[in-house]
């Protein structure tokens, strides 16, 4: 069997809006685009000595904590066969990072996605889009975007409804300061200092609008709520703040659009 590699694309959010919250959850409305120039690479190596799950990649995290992890294990919980041990008995998982983590491009999730793609495709489990979504989802939000490999989609909720939005490509400039933020204290300072949740009208607005004329037309703190969260909770946000440049996700990275496809 010939185990091709896959690459992991990155995602930036075009427009980041609150919608309410659910639980402990925040709910959204967001622009999603590929990034397919800055991608992960995955591939699956045979191993000489079977044993347990190895992934091999520049990580920083504990290999319990890894969403390649998480997937993994979520996976063979969802598949009832032996199918996916097996596999991962006899091959490892090796990754040369390239999306900088805590940056707001969704790294740890698009592996997490291209993950459960390979598995899909090179164990043949037969398993929907739907299906690899919702194994997703539990991963985190932003799985299901991946899984979808739309090159542009509306995506609300806490993530696990994605819409296809038809638009050319943006080329995009990006830069990621050395800023390791976290998303969940961005929320945090959102809800405490930050929360105003948009209309349904408003999300009927904001999805409607091609993130060209979104991009030409408004500011980084217009156009992601959690722009001003951040800066609150990163003080030294402010200082790489440029013209023209937009904010992804919770950060740290930003994004400016060069070319409009």
């Amino acid at each position: 069997m010939t185990l091709r590699p896959y690459h992991a694309v990155a995602k930036i959010n075009i427009f980041l809006k609150v919608t309410g919250v659910r639980g402990n959850y925040h709910e959204i409305v967001s622009r999603f685009m590929r990034i397919d120039s800055l991608y992960d690479t995955l591939i699956f190596e045979p191993k000489i000595d079977a044993g347990a799950f190895e992934l091999h990649g520049d990580f920083t995290c504990k290999l319990e904590e890894n969403t390649l992890y998480k997937a993994y294990k979520a996976l063979q919980q969802y598949v009832p066969s032996t199918t996916v041990y097996d596999f991962f008995m006899t091959h490892r998982v090796r990754i040369e990072k390239r999306i900088p983590a805590f940056g707001g491009l969704g790294g740890g999730s698009s592996d997490a996605a291209t993950f459960l793609l390979m598995c899909n495709d090179t164990l043949q489990l037969g398993l929907s889009k739907q299906e690899l979504s919702t194994i997703g989802l539990r991963i985190g939000a932003d799985v299901p975007f991946f899984i979808s490999e739309y090159t542009s989609a509306n995506v609300y909720g806490i993530g696990e409804i994605v819409e296809p939005y038809d638009e050319p490509p943006l080329h995009v400039e990006l830069f990621t300061p050395n800023i390791d933020i976290s998303t969940p204290r961005v929320y945090q300072c959102y809800r405490e200092h930050y929360y105003h949740p948009i209309t349904p009208e408003q999300v009927r607005q904001w999805v409607q609008k091609p993130s060209t004329t979104i991009v030409e037309h408004c500011t980084a703190a217009e156009a992601n709520d959690l722009f001003m969260p951040a800066c609150h909770e990163y003080p030294e946000l402010n200082n790489e703040v440029k013209p023209s440049f937009f904010f992804s996700g919770s950060g740290s990275s930003f994004f400016k659009v060069t070319d409009h496809g």
